[in-house]
């Protein structure tokens, strides 16, 4: 934990219709994941750990998911990128501004 605090990420998001390309790079780490909303995807963690999942579309600014007991939210507003990951009663929440 303490070695990958001070590591910053960058996340590039690519959408095309009801396509989505994600690429995120942290220190020499790279991850690419992409998907169609409403169909089945493989995403790949930044531990190397691969799930399936859908991703569904709340609204017109909610990218949500869950996968393995967790559901993940990312809200688009203005250049703003809000993730939320929720598992029970522990959320981790993550704010990034576009640059």
């Amino acid at each position: 934990m303490a070695k990958g605090k001070d590591i910053k990420g960058v996340s590039e998001i690519v959408q095309n219709g009801k396509h989505f390309k994600f690429t995120i790079t942290a220190g020499s780490k790279v991850i690419q994941n992409e998907f169609t909303l409403g169909e089945e995807c493989e995403m790949e963690f930044m531990t190397g750990e691969k799930i399936k999942a859908v991703v569904q579309l709340e609204g017109d600014n909610k990218l949500v998911t869950t996968f393995k007991g967790v559901k993940s939210v990312t809200e688009f507003n203005g250049d703003t990128v809000t993730s939320t990951m929720t598992k029970g009663d522990i959320v981790f929440k993550r704010v990034s501004k576009r640059i």
